[in-house]
């Protein structure tokens, strides 16, 4: 099949939340694809924080996407600067330094860094979107995770709502 034959995914975003930080944690994630579905994505953890959360759905939507056509201009929308400045600029300087902080203490997350750095997943632009703003992916991707850190039920739409 043809790329211009495919459904190709043409927006995503990823939101991490917790309930106590640290406290039990939930990430949300989605991607909309050109005929207007989407897939949402989402997960829980017992014991950990916010950030952990933002990293891991993002980590979860990468891998996602690496085994989906997607447009070349798909950008990734979160609210979470760790996330963005972590990967954009920060990175380059902990690899060199043993994945050490600019003051010498270990990189919080490291796992998480280090998985998001792999050279298998695709490259695609984070695209820093205000929080609570009315920005329709990240509200949905927020709500997502909320509802997951909380233990809450929620219906999230899988790419068998596609057919």
């Amino acid at each position: 099949m043809s790329q211009a034959e495919q459904n190709l995914a043409v927006a995503a975003a990823t939101d991490g939340a917790c309930s106590g930080n640290p406290g039990p944690g939930g990430w949300g994630a989605l991607i909309r694809f050109e005929d207007e579905s989407e897939v949402e994505f989402g997960g829980f953890n017992p014991e950990t924080t916010n950030n952990r959360m933002e990293l891991q759905a993002a980590l979860f939507l990468l891998q996602e996407l690496k085994n989906t056509p997607f447009h070349p201009c798909l950008t990734i929308k979160t609210d979470s600067k760790y996330l963005i400045d972590g990967l954009e600029k920060w990175m380059p300087n902990w690899k060199k330094k043993g994945w050490k902080t600019a003051s010498g203490k270990p990189v919080l997350n490291q796992d998480l860094w280090k998985a998001l750095d792999d050279p298998q997943l695709p490259k695609i632009k984070l695209e820093y979107v205000k929080g609570h703003s009315g920005e329709r992916d990240n509200d949905r991707v927020d709500e997502i995770a909320v509802c997951f850190s909380k233990g809450k039920k929620i219906y999230l739409k899988s790419y068998n709502d596609k057919k």
